[in-house]
């Protein structure tokens, strides 16, 4: 995963747009929502909300790379560096 991930606070909420090391994320789960990939061209790329900084956030992966698409956790954490 790209590091450090591009955050955008606006009008409240805050966002980050993940760009995995892999083009075989075809969706992402966080908080129960489901977000699909962004680049059809290269790595996968998603934009999720995030809850806030400095919290362990909980996501899942789904990878098309081995010979059946599985659901992989991670666990995501954004730092606020001033």
């Amino acid at each position: 995963m790209d590091s450090p991930a591009k955050v955008v606070i606006k009008d409240g909420k805050i966002t980050a747009t993940v760009v995995w090391s892999s083009p075989n994320y075809d969706y992402m789960l966080v908080d129960g929502t489901k977000y699909l990939n962004e680049n059809k061209g290269g790595n996968s790329t998603f934009t999720i909300p995030v809850s806030g900084f400095d919290c362990d956030i909980a996501v899942v992966g789904d990878t098309v790379a081995m010979s059946t698409p599985h659901e992989i956790e991670y666990t995501l954490n954004f730092k606020l560096v001033k």
